[in-house]
């Protein structure tokens, strides 16, 4: 029926009709019409029709409508990803959003611009939203207050501007008092110039209480705590070894010395390796990967699950994991001395890191060893001992760097930054913040799980197999040369980005350059995000053509879909998994805001804390934007960024210079620009709006800075080492770190 109604809108005659035109149009009996009215609505809602004034239906391009789903940001601005491939991202100005919420599916009208005679400049695409197609979210979290003659909510969500009206809460098991976290189900909302109206439906608590703040982060987010019933019993049905029946038609790599190498804290190990030599000049490598797909079928309870998790989220203080622990903890983890089923891709490569074949075979192995990560980077800076498991790691870091040196030849561009960790008490507050690098130790693995994740597109590819790819479209050109004017009137040389090679180039320069952190963290802003769609469409930050998701099937569903389409022959097909590819975007991009807001939550109750002691640490920060009101900061001690407000600035009266975009003190002539690095402490937590200022430390005279686009003539004060960017282990919002995050579950 539905494919009948849009090939019947889709012909060149078609004139826009009602249902009963419709229902004569496509020779249907009367009797069918509530049937026919139910499809019109399933269209309608999923972005595949539209309605029109009189009640009558054409395909949404016929009137410049797109299908898409809406991201916005804290300013109200909302992105249109459209629903179709092809299509740009439009931009919806923050009047044209109408009552969309981050991550509605929705129906924009876009803008028509007359060509005229203008120039030739890029602007970007623009529209309106005229329809609500589906609410991502219909309850979300905030605190409760009481105005003069009604209650309301103040959402924690900050992309969310209007407060929420609600009745007098109905007995939920205990009371809701003023200041408490509550859970709000929204109701209606027809207009954005009202306040939207809700009922509370759980009270979480007062914010300081014990455990609140991460319920909060949970209830936001939607994460279940627990898993159902009926998913926890076909987990436990299934056992916890690995019988000999299940060795049926597997390659036995048991003898191999097969190795994890992961943080020191995981327990969910889902990738192993083994490099042996087959001649002087050749390399066999074995990737394995957990075979969760023999365990967890189609359409079981398991599946079904993890295919609404998405993913597993690791908050701060604990894992919400896709699979049940007695899969994703035991039987699917490939642990030491213990058999487990896998499946790998084996390779042989070259002495010079080119790949020369791979096979794809399911197999069974018998992990050797359990590495750290940090015991690895121990046995890479010593000479190896007569252990053949050390000397095996020596020779895969030596081909993993070959291989790195390949894969940026080919124009894969280095967004790596340093990542950070939070460690708590046994009372859920901060104990220390620790700096992650991305050492030799991770690109060793790096390496390995790159080349499967290209080996497996390009097979899927090849024998033309639907999938789901991992997808890193180019940037806007628009937002290329808005960032490299920014770059230029910095004094830094600057070509053509829209060539890789120059972008490269940049990111060299950079790295030698006191502002280049600043000018990275621009560049990330510029990307598109990543995310998985049925379409090959290639990765631009990593410079590949063919690249999927295939090493992390424990953690992403993703990887599980691509197990099935590259090992199974009866895979969904490409509709379903054009579903599949949006709902885990979705949730990836949910886990990903949760992740950061469970830090967010830790680290403004540990400054508060500072604030109400009266004596506020010091922290080293770098300038990270300048603004007439102030200027940005990333703090890396603290694994955050705020603003400095000029107000606070006492030993002088700065005025903005929009030309050279610095801060200049008109008795002192100092100059505040982007790159400086600076002392602080934090000045105002604001938890509502989610930010948090800090002021200005004098710790000692400014040290004069070179030219921006020149290398430093000296290093006082200074530092050349990696960048920072906002939240230090995340991106700004709309960033994009496309290649970091392997070992759990965020490569791009």
């Amino acid at each position: 029926m539905k494919d009948r109604i849009v090939r019947l809108l889709d012909q060149k005659d078609y004139v826009p009709a009602n249902v009963p035109e419709l229902l004569r149009l496509l020779r249907l009996p009367p009797h069918r019409q509530q049937l026919l009215q139910g499809a019109l609505r399933e269209l309608e809602q999923s972005g595949r029709i539209a309605r029109i004034k009189g009640n009558r239906y054409i395909l949404p391009r016929e009137a410049d409508l797109i299908p898409g789903r809406i991201r916005m940001n804290r300013q109200g601005k909302g992105f249109l990803q459209p629903d179709d491939a092809g299509l740009k991202e439009i931009t919806i100005p923050e009047g044209a959003t109408g009552t969309a919420l981050h991550e509605d599916r929705v129906l924009v009208r876009r803008d028509v611009r007359p060509k005229g005679l203008r120039s030739g400049a890029v602007e970007a695409d623009t529209g309106t939203v005229v329809r609500i197609l589906e609410r991502r979210r219909t309850q979300m979290v905030g605190t409760l207050q009481r105005g003069r003659k009604f209650l309301y909510v103040i959402p924690d969500d900050p992309r969310i501007p209007h407060d929420i009206y609600v009745p007098e809460p109905r007995d939920m098991g205990r009371p809701a008092r003023i200041g408490d976290k509550v859970v709000v189900e929204l109701r209606e909302w027809e207009s954005r110039h009202t306040n939207p109206e809700g009922e509370i439906v759980e009270v979480l608590g007062a914010p300081g209480e014990e455990g609140v703040d991460m319920l909060s982060v949970l209830r936001q987010y939607d994460l279940p705590l627990h898993f159902p019933k009926a998913v926890l019993h076909e987990a436990h049905a299934i056992g916890t070894t690995v019988h000999a029946r299940d060795d049926a038609g597997r390659v036995d790599c048991r003898r191999h010395r097969v190795i994890t190498i992961d943080p020191d804290d995981a327990k969910d190990f889902d990738d192993a390796i083994c490099l042996e030599r087959v001649s002087p000049e050749q390399w066999r490598l074995w990737v394995h990967i957990a075979d969760v797909s023999h365990y967890v079928k189609p359409g079981t309870a398991l599946d079904v699950e993890a295919r609404k998790r998405g993913n597993s989220t690791y908050l701060v203080d604990r894992v919400i994991p896709m699979l049940p622990e007695a899969l994703s903890n035991e039987l699917c983890s490939l642990k030491p001395d213990v058999d487990r089923l896998t499946k790998c891709v084996e390779f042989l490569i070259s002495n010079d890191g080119r790949v020369l074949n791979s096979k794809f075979y399911p197999a069974v192995i018998h992990s050797q060893r359990r590495f750290t990560y940090g015991e690895v980077l121990e046995i890479l800076e010593r000479k190896p001992t007569s252990d053949p498991i050390e000397q095996m790691l020596h020779q895969a870091h030596e081909l993993a760097q070959r291989i790195r040196r390949l894969r940026f030849k080919a124009g894969s561009l280095d967004l790596d930054f340093p990542e950070t960790k939070i460690r708590l008490d046994e009372r859920g507050n901060i104990l220390r913040i620790e700096k992650t690098v991305n050492d030799v130790s991770h690109q060793l693995i790096e390496e390995c799980m790159l080349l499967a994740n290209e080996a497996v597109a390009g097979r899927l590819m090849s024998q033309r197999t639907p999938a789901v790819y991992r997808v890193h479209e180019e940037p806007d050109d628009r937002r290329l040369q808005e960032y490299r004017q920014e770059v230029l009137s910095q004094n830094v040389p600057c070509g053509n980005l829209s060539q890789p090679t120059e972008v490269q180039k940049l990111l060299s320069r950079l790295g030698t350059l006191p502002i280049g952190p600043a000018l990275k963290i621009g560049f990330l802003k510029s990307l598109m995000r990543a995310r998985y769609a049925v379409e090959p469409l290639g990765h631009y930050g990593l410079a590949k053509n063919k690249y999927t998701h295939f090493t992390s099937p424990i953690r992403r569903y993703a990887d599980l879909v691509v197990h099935r389409a590259l090992f199974d022959k009866n895979s969904p097909g490409t509709s379903a998994l054009k579903e599949t590819a949006e709902h885990i975007s979705v949730t990836e991009r949910n886990s990903a805001d949760a992740e950061r807001d469970s830090k967010d939550v830790k680290l403004f109750a540990f400054l508060k804390a500072q604030l109400a002691s009266g004596h506020p640490e010091r922290y080293p920060a770098l300038v990270t934007d300048v603004r007439n009101f102030g200027f940005f900061v990333d703090v890396p001690g603290l694994a955050m960024s705020g603003l400095v407000p000029l107000s606070t600035i006492e030993d002088d009266f700065y005025v903005f210079d929009a030309a050279r975009n610095n801060l200049v003190g008109r008795r002192t002539r100092r100059t505040i620009r982007l790159g400086d690095q600076l002392t602080v402490q934090v000045a105002k937590v604001d938890s509502f709006k989610k930010q948090v200022d800090f002021r200005l430390v004098e710790d000692r005279k400014p040290v004069a800075r070179p030219a921006a686009g020149r290398p430093p003539q000296d290093k006082v004060g200074r530092s050349t080492g990696p960048a920072v960017w906002h939240g230090f282990t995340r991106p700004p919002r709309g960033a994009q770190t496309p290649s970091r995050g392997h070992r759990r579950g965020r490569r791009g």
